[in-house]
């Protein structure tokens, strides 16, 4: 299987294809936000990457590029992002809330910590599409 820099259109598209997979066999988000998401620091190109999480349809959608009515919009840096949405290290983003490493620059803040509150809904499946994004990433 190929791998590509997380967070690289490349990867995203990869990821894409993962979520279309299993569509429908995942239990729905359980809190419903449409996030934008700055991420700082990254190791290519020249700038940051904007890109966004959305579950209000029901099903976890992520993409490059903002949504034009976003919930909240948070900066966070590239090797915490990283943490969070490959390793799926939970933990890893509540320290980096706590430290000041994740922003929220505009929005409701309770979005957010719901989000994080909930957790990852779908157990085996989610632990599956987890394995398949970190069999994707370098």
């Amino acid at each position: 299987m190929a791998k590509y820099q997380f967070l690289t259109e490349e990867w995203v598209d990869a990821a894409k294809q993962i979520r279309e997979e299993i569509e429908g066999d995942v239990p729905a988000p359980p809190h419903a936000v449409r996030l934008n998401i700055v991420t700082t620091e990254v190791p290519f190109g020249d700038s940051d990457v904007e890109a966004h999480l959305d579950t209000s349809g029901g099903e976890l959608k992520m993409d490059l590029g903002h949504l034009d009515e976003a919930d909240l919009t948070i900066s966070i840096d590239y090797a915490t992002l990283k943490a969070i949405v490959v390793d799926q290290n939970q933990q890893a983003g509540m320290q980096a809330f706590m430290a000041g490493k994740i922003k929220v620059i505009q929005g409701d803040m309770t979005k957010l910590m719901a989000m994080a509150q909930g957790g990852a809904a779908g157990g085996d499946l989610q632990a599956e599409v987890a394995a398949k994004i970190q069999e994707i990433t370098e």
